[in-house]
Formats: structure tokens, C-alpha cells, sequence
């Protein structure tokens, strides 16, 4: 009987996986594989949080394949090296596997196919970075071309069901997956495929119709959530995309229609930022536009490790930051203030915070990481203006207006009354003490002066974007 491997990646799921779908086509048996890459696990880039979801992501996958009479094979080392001695063991005749565009990913991949049989499948996007470009066969660089074109593709098929028995060789010798416990009760996400399809059932049933309006809302719970799983492919981008689709189908007033497809235009722009970092792989290391490359950041170590710790003295920026530390991930709105205090108010160099973003993201994902940071500093594609900089008070009085999520995240300003808790430090005296929050003491003063920080920041933006 012929035997295929099915060498999982970004895929942790078993429904609409096409690479899996392709290897139990092309064979009769399948075995599953998963590498752990030394090169990957030892990036400075690497998040502890993203790798323990990883982790139980493969523990959850692992049970998903012995109900189906197979078994997860976990090997660690050189991918190269690990599937050669697989494909001897077993006698694969090809090896089947999800497209990848990072370009570590396709650097791997190209190695990896030169010496071995590897079949790449679609599936990490609903359209592939080669099927969206000009009518002169350009990359686009601006989002709403991108996502007409996205939207005019013919739609790729139904997703494919879970098969109900996936037939393998014998057993062969593996390694134990890691088992790193998540923080709990912080940490919000269960790894696995059962948990992302619950997620988004409930998702696209209910809180979908309030999207348009409570996606910005840091103290209500407005997303999908579905950010850890699109990453790791505990569901596919074509089920989120069909649910969406469903969801706009079946809208009950034009409201809730338009919120289903404000969703669907989240999940075009992580297609689009997959397919820039596809074509402009250089983004990574440098600003996409050459004007903003020299920027004559500040970058003050001791600034940025208070921005980093949740110290600024704008509550706002605080509670994001130690959302992130404590909880591996942070709400898009807090993405967008947080960078652009670091970028514009600190004027630190974006790719700080891209690292350190990565370093703690549970969905810390390398194309939508990068995109939004140089979106928000200025220097991407479709970049914000340099002029659009965030008042961190404003943001928190619109998009935190009771201060839940501030006391949720830095208990220091738990008691402060609701009209001093954006600004605390515009409380009287008498008021702090009692409250037990003294700023400078028990919460810090503003690190920089916001409206002083702007004007500084538009006029370094201003001298190098002309």
C-alpha cells in the first residue's frame, strides 16, 4: 500500500485541510508529522505563551488523529534530515504539506523540495498571494484595490469535512511534545481544533450582528477571538471566510450585514499583509517606504522598558501593555494605541515593538505583526498618515469609557473615581491619598507630555516624508 507523509506546519486541524486531503488522495496510508525546527524554537522572536498553545495544540491534534485510528508523529531536528528518515522508514513516495509564504518558510520549503518529493497544497489564505495581483501582473501595495480583486476571485470550493478514519503504517519512533502549561486564569484561549470551531459557531450566531460596533470596545468582548487559531490553523481561513459569508447571507437588518462584512474585511487584510510580506520580504528589517528608512528615532532604552512594563502613566497604554504580558495577546484597537505611543509619543524605532509584540503575542503571526506595526508608525503600505496620532486619552475615553478594562489590567488605579481614571494625574491631592494612588508614587507621572510629544513627532515625520 502506498504511503504518503502529511507533514502539518500551520495546519493543526483536520477539517478543510487540503494538504491532508491531497496525501489520503495520492496514498492509502497517511502518516502525520509534525518537526519541531530548532531553527524556529531558538528565534529571538520566539513567545513562551505562543509556543505552549502550540504545544497543546499539538496534544489536542494528537487525540483528534487516534480517534481516526492515526497517530501524531513528533520528531525534532533539521525538517531536511527528520522527513528523509521518515520517507526510509516507511517508504513514503511524497510528502504532502500546507503553502507557506514567510520567507523562512519558503526558504525551508525550497531546500526541502530540491532533495525530497513535497507537494504544497493551498489553505494558510483563501487566495493565494500569486492569484491577487494588477492587471500588469504587479503585487498590489494599497489594501481596497487588494480586496476587490480578492473579492472578484472565483470562491475556492466549499471547506472540505474531517475524514472519519485516516489509515497509517505501523508506529514509528517519535518524540514526546513538550508540555508547557498555560497561565491561567488569564490566558483566554484553549488550543485545538474543537475549541476554534465553537468559537466560531458562537461567534458568527451572536456577537457578529455587534462587530461593526463593539469591535473597538476595549472593555466588552467585540472580536472573534479567532486570531490564535487562524495562526496555527486550528481552522482554516476558508471556514472563517464561509462563515462570514454565512453570516452576511443570513443578516437580519442591514446593521448586522454590514458588521459581517467588516469582519470579512479583517480576514482580507491579513491576506493582504501575507501576500506583502510574500513579495516584499525586505519589510521585515526595513520601512516599506524608502523616505521613512532614516527616521532619527529616539529610541530611549529606559522609555521603552517602562512602555514595555505597562508604566507610562497613561492608564490606557498601561493596561494593554500588561494585558499582553499576562495574557499573550491584546485587543486590535490596544495594538494601535500602544504602537503608536511607542512610535509617535517615545519615537522608538517600530521594530522594537514588532519584536516585543512577537516575543508575547499568542497569535504573534510575522506578516500581520509587521503590517500593522509600520501601518501605525507611518512607514508601511497602506499606512496611516504620519500626521494620525493616537491621544492615548481620547482612545481611552472612547473606546474605555467606564474604565473597566484599565482597572481590570493595572489594579493601582482600581479606586480612582471615574472622571480622574484616564488622567489620573489631573486628580487633587487629597483625592489620590485616599484613594491609595499617588501618582509618582503608586502610579507613575506621564512619561512625556502628549501634546508636546505630537508636535515633536510631526515635525520629524513631516521633515523626511516631504
Amino acid at each position: 500500500m502506498r504511503t504518503a507523509l502529511w507533514w502539518i506546519r500551520r495546519d493543526l486541524r483536520l477539517s478543510d485541510n487540503q494538504a491532508l486531503a491531497a496525501a489520503l488522495s495520492h496514498a492509502g496510508q497517511v502518516l502525520p508529522v509534525f518537526v519541531l525546527d530548532p531553527q524556529l524554537l531558538s528565534s529571538p522572536y520566539i513567545a513562551e505563551k505562543r509556543l505552549a498553545f502550540l504545544y497543546q495544540g499539538l496534544h489536542a491534534l494528537g487525540k483528534d488523529l487516534y480517534q481516526r485510528g492515526s497517530t501524531l508523529v513528533v520528531r525534532s531536528g533539521d525538517p531536511i534530515r527528520v522527513l528523509t528518515e521518515l520517507i526510509h522508514e516507511v517508504s513514503a513516495e511524497g510528502i504532502f504539506a500546507e503553502a507557506d509564504y514567510s520567507p523562512y518558510a519558503r526558504r525551508r520549503d525550497q531546500s526541502v523540495a530540491r532533495v525530497l518529493p513535497l507537494h504544497l497544497t493551498p489553505g494558510l489564505t483563501v487566495h493565494s498571494p500569486e492569484a491577487l495581483l494588477k492587471p500588469d501582473g504587479a503585487p498590489y501595495t494599497v489594501f481596497t484595490p487588494f480586496s476587490k480583486t480578492w473579492l472578484r476571485r472565483p470562491w475556492p470550493g466549499i471547506p472540505l469535512p474531517d475524514p472519519k478514519h485516516i489509515p497509517g503504517p505501523e508506529s514509528v519512533n517519535e518524540v514526546r511534545i513538550p508540555i508547557t502549561p498555560l497561565p491561567a486564569p488569564e490566558f483566554p484561549f484553549q488550543a485545538g481544533e474543537s475549541e476554534a470551531q465553537r468559537r466560531l459557531a458562537a461567534f458568527t450566531s451572536q456577537a457578529i450582528s455587534r462587530y461593526g460596533d463593539d469591535r473597538n470596545r476595549l472593555d466588552l468582548m467585540g472580536t472573534s477571538g479567532l486570531s490564535p487559531y487562524l495562526r496555527f490553523g486550528m481552522l482554516s481561513a476558508r471556514q472563517a471566510v464561509a462563515a462570514a459569508r454565512q453570516a452576511e447571507a443570513q443578516a437580519v437588518d442591514a446593521a448586522s450585514c454590514r458588521a459581517a462584512q467588516t469582519w470579512l474585511n479583517e480576514l482580507i487584510w491579513r491576506e493582504f499583509y501575507i501576500a506583502i510580506l510574500y513579495y516584499y520580504p525586505f519589510v521585515r528589517q526595513a520601512a516599506f517606504r524608502p523616505a521613512l528608512r532614516d527616521l532619527p528615532w529616539v529610541n530611549n532604552p529606559e522609555q521603552f522598558s517602562a512602555w514595555a512594563q505597562g508604566l507610562t502613566g497613561y492608564p490606557i497604554v498601561d493596561a494593554a501593555m500588561r494585558q499582553l504580558l499576562q495574557a499573550g495577546w491584546m485587543h486590535n484597537r490596544a495594538r494601535m494605541i500602544t504602537a503608536s505611543f511607542l512610535t509617535k509619543d517615545l519615537l522608538v524605532d517600530w521594530r522594537w515593538g514588532e519584536r516585543h509584540f512577537m516575543q508575547h503575542l499568542v497569535d504573534g503571526d510575522p506578516a500581520a505583526n509587521n503590517g500593522g506595526w509600520q501601518w501605525t508608525a507611518g512607514t508601511g503600505t497602506d499606512a496611516a498618515p504620519y500626521y494620525r496620532i493616537f491621544n492615548p486619552v481620547l482612545q481611552s475615553q472612547k473606546f474605555d469609557p467606564h474604565g473597566q478594562f484599565i482597572r481590570r489590567f493595572v489594579p493601582e488605579l482600581a479606586n480612582v473615581p471615574g472622571e480622574y481614571i484616564h488622567e489620573p494625574w489631573k486628580m487633587p491631592l487629597d483625592i489620590q491619598r485616599l484613594v491609595g494612588c499617588v501618582v509618582g508614587i503608586d502610579y507613575p507621572a506621564p512619561l512625556v507630555e502628549h501634546a508636546w510629544a505630537r508636535l515633536r513627532a510631526l515635525e520629524i515625520y513631516r521633515r523626511f516624508s516631504s
